[in-house]
């Protein structure tokens, strides 16, 4: 916002900072706990941070409707509107997700399961950081505004009237603008408007429904259709760089010993005497019969 007051920069950089945490928090505990960390769990703080973030927004949009609301002096009850609202939201986002990786942990890859429960574990941790330490940090913020306080430097922003004289700089970074317009807060966001008064009612019209039920069905069957068509394995080219030799390797793999099949490779786990010719005789004879 261009508001000094209503300005939630702060808000949202401790937001990426919850998600920050949980990563450290997670890491630090399967580290201490002996779990082995393998170059493909650095990917997992990217996933975090989008889930982080998704429900950082999650929480300040429920908190500002409630805001809108109620009487802000009464913070209990307006966190305990947003968490009302956004809780269940953010729950059930984080459960899917972290039975999504837990389930990971399965596999017989061990890199696989290594990435899986980092990511898993460090979902319920970002999910413990966004009802605890954010709630905290929106109620700090709230303070703030309610405080008349400068989003950067904290300091209580002068009365509009008094800075008739002022500078177009020194409005726009004392009260919000330069035309000094009130620093009362916004009305609703012109998309929840959207929302609201277009988008719900559209999708709840009989007709609308209907033609998304069957939608969702064709869906469905091509879904169910596609699933039967998977097939499993793993492409080992796809884990090569693009200039590695491995690529042209298997492309001539594929190209020229494809029809033959996998190679088999036989093996005697016990110790003969090879000097011996009777016993390279019956060896001889093995491989024939194999052939």
């Amino acid at each position: 916002r261009l508001n000094c007051i209503r300005n939630n920069v702060w808000l949202a950089c401790c937001g990426v900072l919850s998600a920050g945490l949980a990563v450290l928090s997670s890491f630090g505990l399967l580290l201490f706990c002996g779990v082995p960390f393998v170059v493909t769990v650095a990917n997992a703080p990217f996933l975090i941070l989008g889930v982080g973030v998704d429900d950082m927004f999650i929480m300040i949009a429920s908190w500002e409707r409630s805001s809108r609301k109620k009487n802000k002096s009464d913070v209990k009850s307006l966190l305990s509107d947003t968490y009302a609202e956004a809780a269940l939201s953010v729950t059930i986002t984080t459960l899917t997700d972290v039975l999504a990786f837990f389930i990971g942990t399965w596999t017989a890859f061990p890199s696989v399961r290594s990435f899986c429960l980092y990511t898993g574990t460090a979902f319920v941790f970002c999910y413990i950081y966004t009802l605890t330490f954010f709630g905290a940090i929106i109620v700090l913020n709230h303070e703030r505004e309610q405080g008349n306080r400068h989003w950067l430097i904290c300091m209580p922003v002068g009365v509009e009237e008094d800075q008739a004289d002022k500078s177009c700089l020194y409005n726009a970074c004392c009260i919000g603008n330069c035309s000094r317009q009130s620093s009362q807060p916004e009305s609703e966001h012109p998309m929840s408007i959207f929302f609201e008064k277009y988008y719900g009612p559209f999708f709840t019209n009989k007709w609308i429904k209907l033609l998304v039920m069957l939608l969702y069905g064709a869906y469905l069957g091509v879904s169910i259709y596609g699933c039967t068509q998977i097939r499993e394995g793993i492409d080992l080219r796809n884990l090569a760089s693009d200039d590695s030799y491995v690529i042209p390797y298997y492309d001539d793999d594929d190209k020229y010993f494809s029809a033959y099949g996998p190679r088999i490779m036989v093996v005697i786990p016990e110790s003969v005497d090879y000097w011996n010719e009777t016993v390279r005789l019956i060896i001889e004879n093995c491989t024939q019969n194999l052939e």
